[in-house]
């Protein structure tokens, strides 16, 4: 059994039928996704993706890598894979060509080579290390190295020693700011460098016609392979599910707590009552009658855009989120799909995607925060607005209760929470027999990668079917 349908549920789901086991999936929403659904949220046949958008690590994780996600569904790779406005009309685009962005970036440059190059040559042991358990030892540990090095140096008070310019600082600032950590910060710094670097190799895509794709995928494998999936059905109490031999649980250590009740024994519930869910997303989807008319027209092809300004700009709005403040300057990341995907408007129209960071349990309408610093770097973007649907950090969780108080990481991405997620050893498995956690809120830890899922199914194999070999996911098998 499996509760939850999220891309992690799914993946474990997929690979547990693929073994041969007959499995049975549960949603309590009425759609299969989790953070990777897609919906006409505004208007008519404008497709807006509810949560997640943009796919780092869809050509890049292990999983999707073995499931031959790329020949399941069409992705799309920009030129550009994200971009940086600054107000004086200037910006920084991370080129999926490394040698392109070097010669962007002028007197930087070089600077950015060395900090990038070594982790975009071996993007694949860095999508191996960083989909895996870190406490555990890894398989490639110069690339570990490599990485860490990078990370402490651009999560300390020192990440300012590299770049002279604000273009390459507020570039890579962008994708550090993802961790939704305040910064500087090692955590964030290290995701934020994996991002980039995965920039430069496969590039980061878009599913065409919206993330849903993904998640269908995954559920047209798993329903070809004998596996069930029943939606609408909300799990209040492991009681209910019916007697199995491996119950695997896509939700967060809070949630599990309240399935299981007083099975749970006390010391490995006051390890799960430990941990800590960060700060929250606030988000707002716009259908728009044009493309954005932004100041610096190259930032018309970028499908992503980190806005905020300069590093130490977004630095300080970070800080401010989490001391529980709402920032008068935002980070705030956009996602404009259709300026590749022509499937997600009408003709000649658009969707725009775009959160910020606010406080957990946030109930603050930030549309007019979100909006204001688009007009900064895109100014007449107010009057290209035909519907807008805002949503406050309760109300994404209300959308998915996986993101408490909003946090869409399903867990602070803390240094010590990164090692220990939820725990440190064996992550997956709880003391309830054939009881397991695949969720976000597990190793590696968030994002589309399945990876979670992966590394859950594979525990339940070994330890609950004696089964050693992985099972093969290609299309087709």
């Amino acid at each position: 059994m499996v509760v939850g349908a999220g891309p992690n549920g799914l993946a474990a789901a997929v690979i547990l039928a693929r073994a041969g086991l007959r499995v049975a999936v549960f949603e309590r929403a009425a759609t299969i996704g989790g953070g990777a659904r897609t919906s006409q949220l505004t208007l008519p046949g404008f497709l807006h993706d509810v949560c997640s958008a943009v796919h780092p690590l869809a050509l890049a994780s292990p999983f999707f890598r073995a499931f031959g996600l790329d020949r399941r569904i069409e992705l799309l790779v920009p030129e550009i894979s994200y971009a940086h406005p600054l107000d004086d009309g200037a910006a920084g685009f991370a080129y999926r060509d490394l040698a392109r962005t070097v010669d962007s970036l002028g007197a930087d440059g070089a600077a950015w080579r060395r900090m990038l190059a070594p982790l975009v040559d071996h993007a694949i042991e860095l999508s191996e290390i960083s989909g895996s358990q870190l406490a555990r030892f890894p398989r490639h540990p110069g690339t570990l190295a490599s990485l860490g090095l990078r990370a402490l140096e651009q999560g300390s008070a020192v990440w300012n020693s590299r770049f002279r310019g604000d273009a390459a600082s507020a570039l890579l600032t962008g994708a550090i700011a993802h961790g939704n950590r305040p910064l500087p910060d090692v955590a964030a710094a290290a995701a934020g460098l994996v991002l980039a670097a995965h920039a430069h190799a496969a590039g980061w895509p878009i599913p065409v016609g919206g993330s849903q794709t993904i998640v269908d995928a995954l559920a047209a494998d798993l329903l070809a392979h004998g596996g069930v999936i029943e939606t609408n059905a909300d799990i209040a109490s492991l009681a209910q599910l019916p007697r199995t031999r491996a119950t695997l649980l896509d939700v967060t250590p809070r949630a599990f707590l309240d399935l299981a009740g007083d099975a749970v024994p006390r010391g490995y519930a006051r390890r799960l009552r430990r941990f800590r869910y960060g700060s929250a997303a606030a988000k707002v989807d716009y259908a728009l009658d044009g493309p954005v008319p932004w100041r610096n027209p190259e930032l018309g092809s970028a499908v992503t855009l980190h806005l905020g300004g300069t590093r130490a700009s977004i630095a300080a709005a970070e800080r401010e989120v989490f001391r529980g403040r709402m920032p008068e300057s935002p980070y705030v990341l956009v996602s404009q799909p259709s300026v590749l995907d022509a499937s997600r408007a009408p003709t000649g129209k658009h969707v725009l995607w775009a959160y910020t960071h606010v406080p957990s349990g946030s109930d603050v309408d930030r549309e007019a925060a979100i909006t204001a610093q688009i007009e900064r770097f895109a100014p007449g973007f107010r009057d290209r607005i035909l519907a807008s649907v805002s949503s406050t950090a309760l109300e994404v969780e209300g959308h998915n209760p996986n993101y408490v108080g909003g946090d869409i990481a399903s867990g602070d991405v803390s240094f010590g929470q990164l090692l220990a997620r939820p725990t440190l050893l064996d992550p997956w498995s709880t003391p309830l027999p054939g009881v397991y956690l695949s969720s976000a809120s597990t190793a590696p830890g968030p994002g589309v990668h399945g990876m979670a899922g992966w590394n859950a199914a594979r525990r339940v194999l070994a330890v609950e079917f004696g089964v050693k070999a992985m099972p093969e996911l290609s299309p087709g098998d």
